[in-house]
């Protein structure tokens, strides 16, 4: 049986998730938040969950980590706006398959859960971001909390509007290619 969670605070998108997947002949619940998506999952059992990192209350990946306890079996992509490389790593960590930016479609994360563990995470494997990378997501995560709103970041991030305007006119720095 095809069974899958959607557990996502916004309302519409969570909507337009279950109303996709019922029509590919999945049987959806769906959940705002921790609480009520935990209760499904004892409930329902479901085989598949696509969970928002970002909610009121609890996080995703507290769910992530109390839902593969409760049900060991179940294959979990994280869906985000607020992605960044550090909670992509803390997520696969956690048992995650895979960790999607927003917005994704309905075969990006049917792809996904055909994966075989996409990502394997080790401690070795891991090497952090640069300093750039981390302060240009950290810039996008607060612009994206102000709703794009160029003046009220500027404030948050305590910096001149001008400066943040000539930060995000540069394009995201890139990683470097440790494989030479």
């Amino acid at each position: 049986m095809k069974t899958i969670l959607i557990v996502d605070d916004n309302d519409v998108f969570r909507n337009r998730m279950k109303r996709g997947f019922t029509r590919l002949g999945f049987t959806v619940y769906t959940a705002a938040g921790y609480e009520e998506a935990m209760q499904t999952i004892g409930k329902n059992c479901p085989t598949r969950a696509v969970v928002d990192l970002k909610m009121p209350g609890k996080s995703g990946l507290t769910l992530i980590r109390d839902a593969l306890k409760q049900a060991p079996d179940l294959r979990v992509v994280v869906l985000t706006g607020y992605g960044s490389i550090a909670t992509a790593t803390d997520a696969i960590r956690l048992g995650a398959v895979s960790y999607l930016a927003k917005p994704a479609d309905i075969d990006e994360i049917l792809q996904t859960f055909q994966k075989e563990n996409e990502y394997e995470v080790g401690e070795h494997e891991f090497s952090p971001p640069t300093l750039p990378r981390v302060e240009w997501e950290h810039i996008q995560r607060v612009l994206n909390d102000c709703n794009g709103n160029i003046s009220a970041t500027a404030r948050k991030l305590d910096i001149h509007r001008r400066t943040l305007q000539r930060k995000l006119f540069k394009y995201a720095p890139l990683e470097k290619n440790k494989q030479n």
